[in-house]
């Protein structure tokens, strides 16, 4: 059923996945204009799954061009209800290993030059952001990959930087210092604007490399990072192959309740325009008004 979709954004190294059944792509306009790319919407274990490559075909976007707000308001267009992210990281500590994947549970924000939030123009919302992912769906993720007999960990901070070059010594030496686990470019605003959509929301990130910290490893290169995620793509898409089947029907946690309390601006306030422009969002909160 399309209110019980199961969304897919595959990363770097991520284009497509493999096992859809009864697939066909489907073009979705936005108020924030296009998405990455189309959609693929196909089968999976009789589930209904959507996926979208983040960097759209053939890896054309860098991580301050994607249009986060359009490839979430899609998903939320589309019925989407849950979104598994895939996202190549580099380990900022040695318990980390290449090729080992990490069900992060928070993220670190070093970014500047990204919209992180649907609203605005006359609407102002404050979601909770404490626990930015779903606990519930990281949980599957997690028993997913001990399922496949991947090297897989459950918690983890996720510094998310700008780019697109990588860090320098000096930057990544203050994250070890501070205690945080993994570096990437991509997922916290998706898990921002997930919360905002009150989509569940639970990243797999595939360890590609040290990043430029560790004295007997050389500093990340794209061809390091190319070369682990075509290992690590295989492991990936076995693991959500896997996960799908323990994602349930109905989302019984509170991201499907994130803006219930968060909406702090008078209905009688609100911008007309606004209330359509973000109807799929904020509808169910507005009938009456």
């Amino acid at each position: 059923m399309k209110g019980q979709r199961i969304g897919l954004i595959g990363g770097s190294g991520l284009y497509d996945m493999e096992g859809l059944e009864e697939v066909h792509e489907e073009r979705v306009d936005t108020p924030f204009g296009p998405p990455s790319d189309n959609y693929m919407i196909g089968r999976i274990h009789q589930r209904e799954v959507v996926f979208l490559p983040r960097h759209g075909c053939g890896h054309r976007l860098m991580p301050t061009e994607i249009n986060y707000r359009a490839n979430i308001f899609g998903m939320k267009k589309l019925g989407v209800r849950w979104i598994i992210s895939v996202s190549a990281v580099g380990s900022l500590q040695e318990k980390y290993k290449p090729l080992d994947i990490v069900i992060v549970d928070q993220f670190f924000d070093r970014t500047t030059k990204r919209p992180s939030t649907f609203f605005g123009d006359g609407l102002a919302v404050h979601i909770a952001f404490a626990e930015p992912v779903c606990g519930a769906l990281a949980g599957i993720l997690y028993d997913a990959g001990r399922e496949i007999g991947a090297r897989v960990h459950r918690g983890g901070t996720y510094v998310n930087m700008e780019g697109p070059a990588f860090s320098t010594k000096a930057e990544a030496g203050v994250y070890r210092a501070l205690g945080l686990d993994l570096i990437g470019m991509t997922n916290l605003v998706e898990a921002k604007l997930a919360r905002e959509a009150e989509i569940c929301y639970a990243t797999i990130a595939m360890v590609t490399d040290y990043d430029c910290w560790h004295p007997e490893h050389e500093a990340v290169t794209v061809e390091t990072v190319v070369r682990n995620l075509g290992k690590n793509a295989r492991t990936a898409k076995e693991l959500i192959t896997s996960a799908i089947k323990k994602v349930p029907l109905e989302q019984d946690c509170s991201c499907a309740r994130a803006l219930e309390n968060a909406i702090i601006t008078r209905r009688e306030k609100i911008p007309a325009p606004v209330i359509q422009k973000l109807w799929p969002i904020v509808g169910k909160y507005l009938k009456s008004g």
